[in-house]
């Protein structure tokens, strides 16, 4: 009976640790499917959006394309950011599900669950102490790199994806990683490309340990890495990954990257701590490390090499591997656009190396396994260091400080999940014309085209309440030799007034006297409808 309940306890612990963060942080009106209320702001509604058009549209080959969101820019499930796994997961059963539908909020409770018990897990690798591995679990939990994305990146919510290759890195029983590295390699692969980097640089890190050590041989483990890229691959390409090339992304490689101040710069997710100086158009998200993790880096200071604690750490983490591979991520995350604070120095690269690295622009992302890895060394040098009694103080201790101070930015967070229900969004579009266009067109395009347009999500949405494909998107990235032929396409169309009858189209101010000398009156209605 007693080891039921320590089972029970193993399993239910972390889960109502997750469960109850949840609640805390999100609310619960976010696990309406229905509600689409909190997906307002700019990220989320293309997140929607691309779901939305996807949902209703047929399958293609690749299965992730979205060619009905971005007509001729070559869209995907995944350039919207709308999240490839659970979009494959749903649309067979589009037809069953309601008119209004949204995943996001389900995903987001996962996410917390999953996080927690993976950091559980992690903590298990060097704890036995069932109270010690629940307290550990919360700073994973209350991580602000991880509660920022709820202010709008809701794919890269994800991080249990970081801790779970963490978790089979430092595993030290010795089984068949294979198997678990392929699956969590897909499921990032589905997720984000972020992750999928990430995922891949500690897999890389597990494939030279195995060598190194002579756990297995090298020409076994090169296969395993060659089946495993080849199937990746594969997976990418039916997620959307290859439907576009490097084209228009907006941002260059080293506009967001990590300012080496930003694990101790509080921003606003301190009563305590204030924010450090640095450049503001570089701030693509918190990397503050929270006040509770800074507390146990300095209480750890004092025990990690009288103890030993430390070297067991390096031992435990295999850190002469894994080290070199969280290097080359901080570096990338740096950038060659180097901050410390305000001050900002720049290393010249080959406008090559810019070109490729540009693929992960916000590259200050590729610090979170780094940034875990901290917070795992922290907590186990506590652990490691000090008597059981006296861990479990001070981990209770930090950790009361960790949520406590970090509701500063969170509570904020709660605010805007937690918006009055709604399966609408406002829409300034009201005028009858809009309803009475949309039974007469199938397609809705603005000229010119462009990515990130100033209606897009206004137009984008009446398109997807009335079952128009359209081209007003917001997509992270887009083909720039498609674009330019779609923008000749335009302009051919101004200029020889040839509409496409099957079209609405939506002209903006600029070339509006174009339009007007190529119109036949006839024919043709120019009006300016709702602004």
């Amino acid at each position: 009976m007693t080891r039921r309940l320590v089972r029970g306890f193993d399993w239910l612990a972390p889960i109502a640790l997750g469960a109850g963060s949840f609640l805390l942080v999100a609310g619960h009106r976010i696990l309406d499917p229905g509600n689409i209320a909190w997906l307002q702001g700019q990220d989320p509604k293309t997140h929607y959006l691309g779901w939305a058009f996807f949902r209703d549209g047929p399958w293609t080959m690749p299965l992730g394309a979205n060619p009905r969101y971005g007509l001729d820019l070559g869209s995907s499930i995944l350039l919207s950011d709308s999240h490839p796994l659970l979009a494959f997961i749903f649309k067979p059963f589009s037809p069953y599900l309601p008119e209004v539908f949204q995943y996001f909020g389900p995903w987001i409770l996962l996410c917390f669950l999953l996080q927690s018990w993976f950091a559980w897990k992690l903590a298990g690798l060097f704890s036995e102490d069932r109270l010690q591995r629940l307290l550990a679990a919360g700073f994973f939990v209350f991580a602000p790199p991880l509660l920022w994305r709820l202010y709008g990146h809701l794919a890269l919510f994800g991080h249990f994806l970081i801790l779970a290759a963490l978790y089979i890195r430092f595993n030290p029983r010795p089984r068949r990683r294979w198997p678990e590295w392929a699956v969590l390699l897909t499921i990032a692969a589905l997720v984000n490309p972020y992750f999928l980097a990430m995922v891949l640089a500690l897999w890389l890190s597990d494939l030279i340990g195995r060598v190194r050590d002579r756990r297995a041989a090298f020409t076994i483990v090169a296969a395993e890495a060659l089946a495993t890229m080849l199937w990746i691959a594969l997976v990418a390409w039916q997620a959307g990954y290859f439907t576009t090339t490097p084209g228009v992304g907006g941002v260059a490689y080293g506009r967001f990257h990590l300012n080496l101040l930003d694990p101790f710069n509080a921003e606003e997710w301190s009563y305590v701590l204030a924010a450090l100086p640095r450049v503001a158009d570089h701030y693509a998200g918190s990397n503050f490390l929270g006040l509770g993790v800074v507390l146990l880096l300095i209480w750890a200071v004092p025990v990690a090499w009288p103890t030993g604690a430390f070297r067991k750490f390096v031992s435990f983490t295999d850190l002469k591997v894994v080290g070199p591979i969280l290097l080359c991520l901080l570096a990338f995350a740096v950038t060659n656009t180097i901050g410390v604070g305000a001050q900002v120095f720049h290393l010249p690269l080959p406008e090559a190396v810019l070109n490729l690295a540009a693929i992960f622009r916000a590259s200050e992302r590729m610090f979170w396994p780094v940034f875990y890895c901290i917070v795992l060394l922290a907590i186990f040098l506590v652990v490691t260091g000090y008597s059981r009694r006296t861990a479990r103080v001070l981990l209770a201790i930090a950790l009361v400080v960790q949520v406590v101070d970090t509701s500063a930015a969170w509570r904020g967070l709660r605010s805007r999940l937690m918006v009055t229900p709604s399966s609408t969004w406002d829409s300034t579009l009201v005028d009858p014309f809009w309803d009475t266009a949309a039974g007469r067109y199938r397609k809705l395009r603005i000229i010119p085209p462009h990515p990130h347009s100033s209606n897009w999500a206004t137009l984008a949405y009446y398109a997807a309440t009335h079952g128009l494909a359209t081209n007003a998107v917001y997509l992270a990235r887009v083909d720039g030799e498609a674009l330019a032929r779609s923008l000749t396409a335009a302009d051919r169309t101004l200029n020889t007034g040839r509409y496409n009858r099957n079209t609405l189209y939506v002209i903006d101010e600029r070339t509006l006297p174009t339009a007007l000398a190529g119109i036949d009156p006839s024919r043709d209605l120019l009006a300016r409808i709702d602004g």
